[in-house]
């Protein structure tokens, strides 16, 4: 029974249908964004109007930069995983059980963690491979201005000299 009878209040547990953009694949909550349906019934759910706007003049999401698709394309994401298989949508009634319930609860917060733990480690191992890029660039700097540095390497000695020159004048006037 939803209210129990003691109480005044009832509480009801709402499921919200979060859809996904078309153009940019972020979410869609409910009330939220534009709907466009074509000629041939199909639906397009949009974010924002700057999607919906894209949408209509026909750019490919895997060429617009801050889209989903494109940091997919591009490498920049974690795109063929199996954890992924989870989040697909089925359509397929199930019947209600309490212990299908428990499992696919834990199931999920498993998967969410599993699924970041892989997506930190995709990350690293990109970021890994643009160090010795970024190594080299350092290094090809440092060679074209090595007579700066040797520079600064001499005014630095030139100062420490000076300050042990005035200690010992310190030291040997206390003397």
């Amino acid at each position: 029974p939803p209210c129990s009878s003691s109480s005044s209040l009832c509480v009801f547990e709402v499921e919200m249908r979060l859809e996904k953009c078309y153009f940019c694949s972020s979410t869609v909550y409910p009330g939220h964004g534009i709907q466009f349906v074509r000629n041939d019934c199909k639906v397009f759910k949009f974010c924002r109007s700057k999607c919906h706007r894209s949408f209509k003049k026909k750019r490919n999401p895997r060429k617009v930069r801050w889209t989903k698709a494109f940091r997919k394309a591009a490498g920049k994401e974690l795109t063929v995983d199996t954890v992924y298989e989870f989040e697909k949508r089925r359509n397929v009634p199930v019947k209600y059980d309490r212990h299908l319930w428990a499992n696919t609860v834990k199931a999920m917060k498993r998967i969410g963690e599993i699924r970041e733990r892989r997506e930190a480690q995709f990350i690293k191992n990109r970021l890994r491979a643009n160090r010795a890029i970024e190594l080299e660039k350092d290094k090809e700097v440092i060679e074209k201005g090595v007579s700066l540095v040797k520079l600064e390497d001499a005014a630095r000695r030139i100062a420490q000299a000076r300050l042990k020159k005035k200690l010992q004048k310190s030291v040997a006037a206390k003397e």
